[in-house]
């Protein structure tokens, strides 16, 4: 049976897109990277997220690649541990020069987060979850 499952993203450039992601504070495994790919690693879960370049992408899918201006093909969503991690975070992609398209706020009563875009237009969702105010 599956033990594991890991996301595949495209990316123009892996060095601009790894730089992009140390400043919001992700950690990357360098014993996987290779010239043309570099392996994230996400949350206490260890998650893995591999960015490839656009050709080697398009060559493992055998599909063309997803304009992320025009339309969405995933919102990967990742939790924070508080409102303040939530906010640290939206200024973090801000700096790095990611969008952030829907700026913190709350939502439902016991969610607070934010949404944004990295570098190659892929949709993020952040979420701070307070399970005392789900009624």
């Amino acid at each position: 049976m599956t033990k594991q499952i890991w996301l595949n993203l495209p990316v123009k450039n892996v060095e601009k897109a790894k730089d992009f992601f140390l400043k919001i504070g992700f950690f990357f495994n360098e014993q996987h990277d290779t010239p043309s790919s570099t392996c994230m690693v996400v949350g206490e879960g260890h998650f893995v997220v591999m960015l490839f370049e656009e050709s080697l992408f398009e060559g493992f899918s055998q599909n063309k690649i997803t304009d992320t201006k025009a339309s969405s093909e995933i919102l990967i969503s990742i939790d924070a541990e508080s409102k303040e991690e939530v906010d640290e975070l939206a200024k973090k992609v801000q700096d790095a020069g990611g969008t952030v398209f829907s700026a913190p706020a709350e939502s439902q009563g016991w969610m607070y987060g934010f949404g944004f875009a990295d570098l190659e237009g892929h949709r993020w969702n952040v979420l701070f979850m307070d399970f005392s105010k789900l009624s």
